[in-house]
């Protein structure tokens, strides 16, 4: 890290723009590293609300890096994981990367709605993401835990001023950021699109 770095670029140790995506799929390792970034970030929001969130994507990585730890090579990659694991009685790593690949949906949603709408306040954005991705998927128990960390989400002008994403250059580098998580998150989707056996229990 250097000394220039903003909050934001400190918390991500590496890029979603930089995780491979080869013939056999994205790369486990690389994938779970910048999502180790995403979930620091939650760290900047300075609202406890959205622990839940963090939480929930935390404990999904887990699951995923304790299958990939098993076999490395054999899980190089996320497809070749859910691959693999489709053979074996408990899809614990697959079960997690699909919550994992919807909360990292709603996320990325959110903060990309909000770039685009310099005008609008943060809760409008995340609500509007909630809605599109997570809500569907969760029981009316959950539902009002989520909306309440949508309700506390900081202010706009504040969470911008905390991530030093304040200029063309930084808004920038989050830009394409969210554009590789995004891009990432589509092969997912077409993968489980492909494999619905994958989402059987």
């Amino acid at each position: 890290m250097t000394e220039g770095q903003t909050a934001f670029q400190k918390a991500i140790t590496l890029s979603y723009t930089d995780v491979k995506v080869e013939s056999d799929g994205i790369n486990t390792a690389q994938f779970l590293e910048a999502t180790d970034g995403m979930i620091n970030m939650f760290d900047l929001f300075g609202s406890s609300a959205f622990s839940v969130v963090q939480s929930d994507m935390s404990n999904n990585v887990k699951k995923i890096r304790a299958r990939f730890l098993e076999n490395p090579i054999e899980y190089n990659t996320l497809e070749l994981l859910m691959s693999k694991e489709a053979h074996l009685k408990r899809r614990l790593a697959t079960e997690a990367l699909l919550w994992l690949k919807r909360g990292l949906d709603f996320t990325a949603q959110s903060l990309m709605h909000s770039l685009n709408n310099p005008s609008e306040e943060l809760t409008v954005s995340f609500s509007m993401a909630y809605d599109a991705t997570l809500r569907p998927y969760h029981s009316f128990i959950v539902r009002p835990i989520f909306n309440l960390a949508m309700n506390a989400c900081p202010w706009r002008k504040d969470f911008y001023e905390s991530i030093g994403v304040q200029n063309d250059e930084s808004t920038l580098l989050m830009r394409g950021w969210l554009e590789a998580l995004l891009g990432l998150i589509a092969i997912l989707d077409k993968v489980f699109e492909q494999n619905p056996a994958y989402l059987k229990h």
